[in-house]
């Protein structure tokens, strides 16, 4: 059989591993890199899918091409974490003979082990347990696939004394399962693997933590200890200094010190309580963002918490989301609290009698809504029960729907600019459980994708991921140290304009659906508000901090001069505070830096005398002396320099 191999044609034995054809197509070198292999074969309809394969594996026989994966390969890094869970358990197992083995996935992190012990683990226990991991990796034994019927699995593990790989071995489908062994460790598993242990490269263990098995509280707790692989040192290197760094910025550590809000969970798990300088923060930046809707043609609207269950029957949310909503009842009826703001707003599109010439109508929404979120994923800013979505829902003719998709990419485009994100894209196609009709469906899709490629933006295709009522484009941007954070959203929808009658009159006199576009750019102010602390380690760009100047007195002789220019400061716009305390001037500074304040306006015998300050910035620069109006065009001058390109605007007006 013909089978490409970099670009180029091979013979290949049609009983043949993808081992051997590798190793017969590539350099001594460039195989002993390889960890597996992908093999292409026809999908039909002239599209081909690809199968990652062990280099053990059997070469199928429609493939039409076969890819070595090297460990820059996206696909080689979970593949490696995985064989790293392996020797992981293994490991485990000989240290502590009586240890029950459960499941040990490779995550975005790393990978997991869980682990069915007497004494849970601790990190007193990972020294050993790095130590036997290092011995089964330098001496490289094989990752070995064994296909056996599942009955004989079954049994296997019972005489083993394995009853979670039992089972397990119990819910696969098939009558045929595969097991996986490296030195004397067999496991249950779908597989790839690398072809050795010494290709694992560096692992460190990371922590423990405790875990029901199949997440189910009535069941057995298990010890979980998580870990991390990477090709090399300076891969684990560097991902270590990425935790350090994520630590350091952490919005809930920095929220609690720089007084930003705080979370009661013993009172209100998963709800932010806001304190002053967080609830200014918010301010500023609700603020800023209802004018630059005001600017782009939308209208401010607000619908209620409560709507009739009866509305969420009709809409598809009761049938689809009420997993995720709250529910009470008032005289007998009963009432979803809104996990989202659609609904109001297709009302009030419906309240009037509406012309093609009225069309596009853009509803926004500061709207509070509430989710059920499990306790186990709440995250401080970034999960939450209780948010406010910056949402907007445009209701349009067909022919406006790309072009106000277009917009909506070009506010996205905008915002992501202004606070220096990088994103990714991805467009997410039809779920399995959804509602509305297939030319609507590929009608949406379509728009979204020519949208998409006509603001030039790369995106991937996230298959069976819209939104139950519509296909949706996905934005996550990336933090500083490399982060994906999901926050803008846009959604086209045919279905919900249907189910509530919305229609208006087009030229020719007859009524007509509009097309609705859900669209969110922050998301979740949390979240954005969360993210944006973590981006910045709280040190936050000038026009949005909460407090922009702190005047800070040397002498209490200058308290007089610097309430007058705290005065000055307020007058023009500017958010400054005034430390009068009789405390050493360093003292004073400390404490401004460590609160983040951008500008440090120094009172002192000279300024009072000269009628100015001495600017200090946090990062510890000195910018000398200035007059009280030359030190108030300096900050107003640095709040807008983030606005002086691009297609947002900024005032204190």
């Amino acid at each position: 059989m013909h089978v490409r191999i970099e670009g180029k044609d091979h013979d290949v034995a049609a009983s043949g591993t993808c081992g051997n054809a590798l190793a017969a197509a590539l350099s001594g070198k460039r195989y002993k890199a390889a960890l597996a292999a992908k093999a292409v074969v026809p999908a039909g309809d002239g599209k081909t899918a690809t199968t990652l394969l062990d280099l053990s594996a059997p070469i199928p026989a429609d493939c039409t091409e076969l890819v070595p994966v090297y460990p820059d390969d996206p696909d080689a890094l979970p593949l490696l974490r995985h064989s790293a869970a392996h020797v992981m358990a293994a490991a485990v197992v000989r240290l502590f003979p009586d240890a029950k083995v459960a499941i040990g996935p490779a995550i975005d992190t790393g990978f997991y082990y869980d682990f069915d012990v007497a004494r849970p683990f601790s990190p007193e226990d990972f020294e050993a347990i790095e130590k036997v991991m290092a011995e089964i990796v330098a001496r490289k034994d094989p990752f070995v696939r064994e296909d056996i019927p599942k009955a004989l699995a079954i049994e296997r593990f019972r005489q083993a004394g394995e009853p979670y790989k039992e089972e397990l071995a119990e819910t696969v489908p098939d009558d045929t399962v595969s097991l996986y062994t490296c030195g004397d460790f067999t496991d249950l598993c779908r597989g790839p693997h690398v072809s050795h242990t010494g290709q694992i490269g560096a692992v460190k263990l990371m922590s423990v933590a405790g875990a029901y098995w199949r997440g189910d509280e009535h069941k057995p707790m298990l010890s979980r200890i998580y870990a991390t692989a990477f090709p090399d040192g300076k891969g684990l290197s560097a991902h270590l200094h990425r935790i350090e760094e994520a630590k350091r910025r952490d919005h809930r550590k920095l929220g609690r010190d720089l007084k930003l809000f705080l979370f009661q969970e013993d009172v209100a798990p998963g709800m932010v309580i806001w304190l002053p300088k967080g609830m200014l923060l918010r301010t500023i930046l609700e603020d800023f963002w209802r004018r630059e809707h005001l600017k782009r043609g939308y209208d401010m609207v607000q619908g209620p918490q409560l709507l009739r269950v009866e509305t969420w029957k009709n809409s598809g949310h009761y049938d689809h989301y009420r997993e995720n909503m709250y529910f009470t009842s008032i005289e007998e009826d009963e009432y979803g609290i809104k996990p989202m703001n659609c609904i109001s707003h297709m009302l009030i599109f419906r309240s009037d009698t509406r012309s093609y010439r009225d069309l596009p109508q853009r509803y926004f929404e500061l709207g509070v809504v509430h989710r059920h979120e499990k306790s186990g994923v709440l995250h401080g800013l970034l999960r939450v029960r209780q948010f406010t979505q910056d949402d907007a829902h445009i209701l349009c003719t067909p022919d406006q729907m790309e072009g106000e998709i277009l917009d909506v990419i070009r506010l996205i485009q905008d915002l992501m600019g202004l606070f220096g994100f990088q994103y990714k894209i991805a467009v997410s196609t039809r779920p399995e459980s959804s509602i509305g009709t297939d030319e609507a469906w590929e009608t949406s899709t379509a728009a979204l994708i020519s949208a998409v490629e006509k603001a030039g933006l790369p995106y991937e295709i996230n298959e069976g991921d819209g939104a139950f009522y519509g296909p949706k484009i996905d934005v996550r941007l990336l933090d500083c140290i490399g982060r994906e954070w999901q926050c803008s959203t846009i959604q086209v929808d045919f279905t919900l304009p249907e189910r509530f009658d919305l229609t208006y009159v087009d030229s020719d006199g007859e009524r007509k659906r509009p097309v609705m576009v859900h669209r969110a750019i922050m998301g979740s102010l949390e979240r954005f508000i969360g993210v944006l602390v973590e981006q910045y380690a709280g040190a936050l760009p000038t026009w949005i901090a909460p407090e922009q100047v702190r005047l800070l007195t040397v002498v209490d002789d200058a308290a007089p001069f610097a309430q007058e220019a705290l005065r000055m400061l307020q007058d023009r716009g500017i958010r400054a505070h005034a430390d009068i305390r009789n405390e050493k001037l360093g003292f004073k500074v400390r404490e401004a830096q460590l609160d983040k304040v951008p500008y440090m306006f120094v009172v002192g015998e000279r300024e009072v005398q000269d009628r100015g300050v001495n600017i200090r910035l946090r990062s510890g620069e000195s910018l000398g002396f200035r007059t009280v109006a030359e030190a108030a065009a300096l900050v107003l001058d640095d709040a807008q320099e983030p606005f002086r390109q691009g297609g947002m605007c900024y005032s204190f007006a």
